[in-house]
């Protein structure tokens, strides 16, 4: 193991704002074989997540944050290179929060492992990962989807977006997304299958939405919070629900901003209503299963963004924030 080299990211200092270089360490070092109970993983992939930038800060969440000096928390996914844990064995491939890094050393019962003969690695990153499970489960029961709603999806063109928006199609809605520049709105219809997408960029969000769903918004599942939500809670239908996924137009912001428009939520007898994948970690089979079988039928489709070679992770990160990433964002990995 001493041989091999580990290539990381660790966290410097909590950023204020966006994150810029001083946030991160890079550094080298020898790697180190497993104890009893873990796993030696070499990392082929790397998900990059809107999420990331929450665990950096300090204060109460639904996770401690990274600690200062830690490799940076990340899910990545990559091959067993040695094992002390039963169910694992050199050469399985697996999945589970292993870091921005080239090789990490994780207990079993923390891994996954997946079968790259029924669909590659990224795809179980991606739309059978948590990014999946994230939009399945955002959609039916958290936004308690029912066939025939008015959906509205922003971020659709992003990794949870894309796919919680063709779930509420597959199951009988009308969908519209909100994303940012005309080429993300044709993906979202013409490959995508939605029935229409707002250009927030150049569009007047709010009189498109009006126009598109004249009878209200049945479901909303929201991506970046802002100003695009207070324009969404203008036009709700009664008895609507909002799913608050993310607010990544907020993450960087020094003072959040709060949905000014929330009285329509009594008005309109609407709940708003937030989550985190892991609340459901019991049923991520059931979620995989019924989406694996989306894919088989060609009716789930999925797009991996992906970025080359650990030293990227900077920047990749802020593709993010940037709005320059379609689908699912991945750093792809070539460790020695």
């Amino acid at each position: 193991m001493q041989r091999l080299r580990n290539q990381r990211f660790l966290l410097a200092q909590r950023p204020q704002g966006e994150p810029g270089p001083d946030t991160w360490t890079y550094d080298e070092v020898s790697v180190t074989a497993p104890g009893e109970g873990e796993v030696l993983v070499r990392n082929a992939y790397v998900s990059v997540d809107p999420a990331m930038r929450g665990w950096m800060n300090a204060g109460k969440s639904y996770v401690p944050p990274v600690g200062i000096g830690d490799v940076m928390r990340a899910y990545a996914g990559g091959t067993v290179v040695a094992s002390r844990h039963p169910d694992f064995a050199e050469g399985d491939t697996v999945t589970g929060v292993l870091g921005v890094q080239a090789y990490a050393v994780a207990p079993g019962r923390a891994l996954r492992a997946v079968d790259t003969a029924i669909a590659p690695l990224p795809v179980y990153l991606g739309v059978l990962g948590m990014t999946g499970m994230t939009a399945y489960f955002g959609m039916l029961d958290v936004g308690e989807h029912r066939e025939g709603d008015v959906v509205v999806v922003s971020g659709a063109a992003g990794a949870v977006g894309s796919v919680a928006g063709q779930i509420a199609k597959i199951r009988g809605s009308f969908v519209v997304g909100i994303a940012g520049g005309p080429e993300k709105c044709r993906y979202v219809v013409d490959d995508l299958g939605f029935d229409a997408c707002i250009d927030y960029k150049s569009e007047d969000v709010r009189q498109r939405l009006a126009a598109l769903c004249p009878g209200g918004v049945d479901l909303y599942f929201d991506n970046v919070g802002g100003t695009i939500l207070d324009d969404v809670l203008t036009q709700l239908a009664l008895h609507a629900r909002i799913v608050i996924c993310g607010a990544i137009s907020q993450y960087n912001a020094g003072a959040v901003h709060g949905p000014v428009n929330y009285l329509q939520l009594l008005v309109m007898r609407a709940t708003m209503r937030g989550m985190v994948i892991i609340d459901f970690a019991d049923r991520y089979a059931e979620a995989a299963q019924a989406m694996g079988a989306w894919l088989a039928e060609g009716r789930l489709r999925h797009h991996e963004d992906i970025v080359d070679g650990i030293e990227q992770f900077p920047d990749a990160l802020m593709r993010l924030f940037r709005g320059q990433n379609v689908g699912k964002l991945l750093l792809r990995l070539n460790p020695a």
